[in-house]
């Protein structure tokens, strides 16, 4: 498997398959790097010399921002917005949607597990939600 800013590429795949394994990398921009690379998309990644890689690489390191660069500079957005009190940044504070869906009856990756709220009337029931 070659080695590709950090991250491990599968070897067997297309090479614009595989360089969108690297985070920040769609289809459209490994086409792109492709294209500058001057490197046949269709090629396996097996096939590649090493002076391929060296200018993936080399490219992918200087015109794009990926992987931990690109996970930092997210995170610390989504941190300045929660900072500045805006309504996104509220959203992300309490885990819940923060564009625009709906809630009440949906939402359930962002919300967690179902809890009930209120009382349990019936004794016999009440017992069986303690165990």
């Amino acid at each position: 498997m070659p080695r590709i800013v950090g991250v491990d590429i599968p070897s067997n795949k297309k090479l614009h398959i595989a360089l969108t394994y690297i985070y920040g990398v769609g289809p459209s921009k490994s086409a792109e790097i492709c294209r500058k690379s001057r490197i046949d998309p269709d090629v396996r990644v097996s096939q590649l010399a090493e002076s391929d890689i060296g200018t993936l690489n080399s490219i992918i390191q200087n015109d794009y921002i990926v992987e931990g660069d690109l996970r930092r500079q997210t995170a610390q957005d989504i941190r300045r917005l929660m900072s500045i009190g805006s309504y996104r940044g509220l959203r992300h504070k309490r885990s819940l949607p923060a564009r625009g869906q709906r809630t009440k009856t949906n939402a359930r990756t962002r919300k967690g597990v179902k809890r009930t709220v209120g009382a349990i009337r019936d004794k016999a029931a009440r017992k069986l939600s303690r165990a």
